[in-house]
């Protein structure tokens, strides 16, 4: 069986963000074996499964992100939407836009010490959206 649904996340300012419980909140019941696929609708977000436990390291990946790709490149040509536009767009292709987690004994078998991120790369990204696909 296929479950399919919309998720809406609240607006997040730049950076990474634990999302794994507002996640939870909009699943209900999972299945007891399967398979949740999340994909963000979006071209200056993405998702990354990384720390849960320490905050520094959503620091640390913004700082290193933004060091890899700044804003204020003279080449770019995308510039219509702002200085954080086309990094948000390069950020987020590095990232991905989909993860998927196993579903075992009705709960996400995420490691220890993982949580799910949205990874925010625009200064005022708004409402992301989510299509969350439940596989049993």
């Amino acid at each position: 069986m296929i479950e399919q649904r919309t998720i809406e996340l609240s607006p997040q300012p730049r950076g990474f963000h634990i999302i794994t419980s507002e996640i939870l909140s909009h699943l209900g019941t999972l299945p007891q074996v399967g398979l949740l696929h999340l994909f963000i609708q979006h071209t200056s977000a993405g998702l990354t499964i990384n720390e849960n436990a320490d905050p520094d390291v959503r620091i640390d990946f913004e700082s290193i992100y933004n060091k890899l790709v700044p804003e204020n490149l003279p080449f770019l040509v995308h510039t219509l939407e702002g200085p954080d536009d086309m990094p948000a767009h390069i950020k987020a292709s590095m990232v991905g836009s989909s993860i998927s987690i196993p579903i075992t004994n009705g709960a996400l078998n995420l490691g220890t010490w993982q949580g799910i991120y949205l990874c925010e790369f625009r200064n005022r990204g708004g409402v992301r959206k989510l299509i969350a696909t439940i596989h049993s």
